[in-house]
Parts: structure tokens; C-alpha cells; sequence
């Protein structure tokens, strides 16, 4: 496999990681939403994402047009895998 890393989009510090794809698709529709709909998304993230710090070394295990599944490859999460955001994944 090709090495790979997390990487932060805007004015973030971390990675959300989910899951499960169905739970990123889920998240993200509600977040693009805005209004209360929006503010739901952000919620569920804090309960469906687990932050991972930038820069963190990944394995693409798959991917598609919105996400990767990705395995940790180093650090203390090392061997978990979830999904992240394709424009995360470098």
C-alpha cells in the first residue's frame, strides 16, 4: 500500500473519523443543510466521529467520490480503521 496521511481542511486541528460510511453521508448531509438541520450535523459528528490528529499516517484501504476507509497506521489508534472525508486523506 501506498503511505498515506490525515491532513486538516480549513481552520480545523484534527480529523473526524467515523465508523461507517453511512454515518460520514449522514453527518455531512445534515451539516450542508444549515439552519437547524446544520446544527444537528454538527451534534451528531461529536457523537458519530472520533477526532484523529493531523498528519497522521493512514492506509487507504478503499475509496470512493466522498470517503475513504483508511487504517491508522501509526500512533496510539494504530490498526483502527474508519472513514474519513476524501479532501482528509492524502
Amino acid at each position: 500500500m501506498v503511505p498515506h496521511k490525515l491532513i486538516v481542511a480549513g481552520n480545523e486541528h484534527s480529523v473526524p473519523l467515523y465508523p461507517d460510511e453511512q454515518s460520514y453521508l449522514q453527518v455531512s448531509r445534515q451539516k450542508q443543510e444549515g439552519g437547524i438541520e446544520g446544527m444537528v450535523g454538527k451534534v451528531a459528528k461529536s457523537f458519530h466521529a472520533k477526532e484523529i490528529d493531523d498528519q497522521t499516517p493512514v492506509d487507504v484501504i478503499s475509496s470512493d467520490d466522498n470517503a475513504a476507509l483508511v487504517k491508522i497506521s501509526q500512533g496510539p489508534t494504530k490498526g483502527q480503521t474508519a472513514f474519513a472525508a476524501k479532501q482528509n486523506v492524502d
